[in-house]
């Protein structure tokens, strides 16, 4: 990501994806969807924020949480970085037959779905 002029992290990423799919959900239900740790999730969406690529409001049905969503800027960068992401998912996947890349996928789909 660097080499294409972005710096954002791989979590970074991960919240970032999770965002575009799922805008406005909270801190601990962001951090459950990307397996990450909730007491640190704050910190990745501190940065986001601070990179004018995320935005944190506070849940109008729980005021103790806070919402996060992409900015207009945070989904740009988001489209832009879906095709690198991609490339190098092809690249790690490519030693592998085609029957074996369908299998992998399918199993993380089931562990993702199974985290939701």
């Amino acid at each position: 990501m660097r080499e294409a002029g972005f710096d954002i992290t791989p979590v970074q990423f991960a919240a970032m994806d999770a965002l575009a799919a799922r805008p406005g959900i909270d801190q601990a239900t962001l951090a459950q969807l990307i397996a990450y740790d909730r007491a640190t999730i704050g910190g990745v969406v501190d940065r986001l924020e601070g990179k004018g690529l995320v935005e944190r409001t506070i849940s109008a049905a729980d005021r103790r949480a806070r919402e996060v969503r992409l900015t207009d800027e945070g989904s740009r960068v988001h489209a832009a970085l879906l095709p690198i992401v991609r490339l190098v998912q092809q690249d790690i996947m490519a030693p592998r037959p085609p029957a074996e890349q369908a299998a992998f996928m399918a199993a993380m789909r089931r562990l993702v779905d199974g985290l939701g």
